[in-house]
């Protein structure tokens, strides 16, 4: 697993084009397993079954793709993509656990069935690009999770469990029921008016301060915003007409909106857009609002995470353990996964820097490629047998799609 890490690590992909990655994990799976079916969906998205026929599915879930860190020391000098997220580790580890349930066949002893997903598109970035496959048919989300929800890759799962990094965490440590939020992504547009800077201001409506309003009242409504659910907004102009000697007529501010609270994430976004059309209205310009939804809020399903908690208890390789720290304004779309079937995810240590920083590297691969799958493994051993499966839930692609919709109100569009 060194070599893969090394390799993957050294070889970041943005998603949905994860095509050298996507081309590691086939060669280890037939090279460990020849006979083996691969299922492909979206563009680098895999699925590869253990099935002995038993009535529930584990997935293992690893994400593909890297984080656009242009100033990461290992960062793809054309696309900026670093691994300052540490996926390439989410890779290394299911093909680990691939690799031993498949040697002697040892997934045959378990009575419950494997699936080992390979996800694109976790970090909602390249926006641009994900919408010309929108445009074209080719995707319906943003995100890989969702994504492989509405294609049915997760239909006939039951509970799902996946693994992330901690940065900053170079001790052995797992950590457990860390909750994250979720978001929304809003789109203000404002609108002016184009003149001579010099010759004729007077002529012209200033879109840029426009937005600049626009951040200043964010900035001010920030003291009304609830403390308790972690709520975050990040605008950042993302589009503008900017000429130095050209009153600037038009400019795009998009920002996340986070929180672990949806209800709380519609109060805000309203509060957002007055705020955006107040701005406008006092300048004399407009600005057009779309709003798209991110990813749910991901709430760890304690049920499952008990047997982690076991799993711990039993051995005395790894010292450091963390479940108290609650949730986190960090979100994923295993929050959508997490809608649909029971899901958690595994936290490890042995990466020093900072997630989605230009320093994330790992620093302890004893401990991350060959330790902590050994303790999934034992995880794995706790689930054989015990899952109840009345303390399962599910929820259909439907049930999410529409729910989805509710918060979005169907991705409205407002011009003021």
């Amino acid at each position: 697993m060194q070599d893969i890490a090394a390799d993957l690590f050294a070889h970041p992909e943005l998603g949905y084009k994860e095509f050298y990655t996507k081309s590691r994990v086939e060669d280890f799976i037939h090279d460990v397993t020849p006979e083996t079916e691969i299922h492909y969906f979206s563009t680098t998205g895999m699925r590869v079954n253990l099935n002995t026929g038993q009535k529930m599915t584990l997935a293992f879930v690893a994400e593909l793709d890297a984080v656009k860190v242009p100033g990461h020391f290992q960062a793809d000098p054309e696309t900026g993509a670093a691994h300052a997220c540490g996926h390439f580790t989410q890779v290394t580890t299911a093909l680990s656990l691939y690799g031993y349930l498949t040697e002697d066949k040892r997934y045959q002893y378990y009575d419950f069935n494997f699936a080992f997903i390979f996800v694109p598109a976790e970090e909602f970035i390249d926006l641009e690009y994900r919408q010309s496959l929108i445009d074209e048919g080719v995707i319906t989300y943003m995100g890989g999770k969702p994504e492989a929800m509405k294609l049915g890759v997760f239909d006939d799962v039951d509970f799902a469990m996946c693994v992330h990094t901690i940065g900053g965490a170079e001790e052995k440590l797992v950590e457990i029921n860390c909750d994250l939020a979720g978001f929304l992504y809003k789109h203000y547009r404002f609108e002016g008016k184009a003149s001579h800077a010099g010759w004729d201001p007077f002529s012209g409506v200033n879109a840029y301060s426009m937005s600049t309003l626009f951040n200043t009242g964010l900035g001010l409504m920030r003291q009304q915003l609830r403390e308790d659910v972690y709520v975050r907004i990040n605008p950042v102009i993302d589009h503008g007409n900017f000429s130095t000697n050209v009153i600037p007529d038009e400019v795009q501010v998009g920002s996340d909106l986070r929180t672990v609270d949806v209800e709380y994430m519609k109060v805000v976004a309203e509060r957002m857009d007055k705020v955006a059309k107040g701005a406008a209205y006092a300048l004399e310009g407009k600005v057009q609002i779309q709003t798209q939804m991110g990813y749910l809020p991901f709430v760890q399903a304690r049920y499952l995470s008990n047997f982690v908690r076991e799993a711990f208890q039993a051995q005395d390789t790894i010292p450091h353990w963390l479940e108290d720290r609650g949730a986190v304004a960090a979100a994923g779309d295993i929050g959508d996964l997490s809608y649909m079937i029971p899901s958690i995810q595994i936290s490890y240590g042995g990466f020093t820097g900072t997630i989605h920083g230009n320093d994330l590297r790992m620093v302890d691969e004893p401990f991350v490629l060959q330790e902590f799958p050994e303790f999934l493994v034992s995880v794995l051993d706790q689930m054989n047998g015990r899952i109840d499966p009345d303390q399962l839930y599910r929820r259909s692609y439907d049930d999410y799609a529409t729910y989805i919709q509710s918060i979005v109100h169907e991705g409205e569009t407002h011009e003021e």
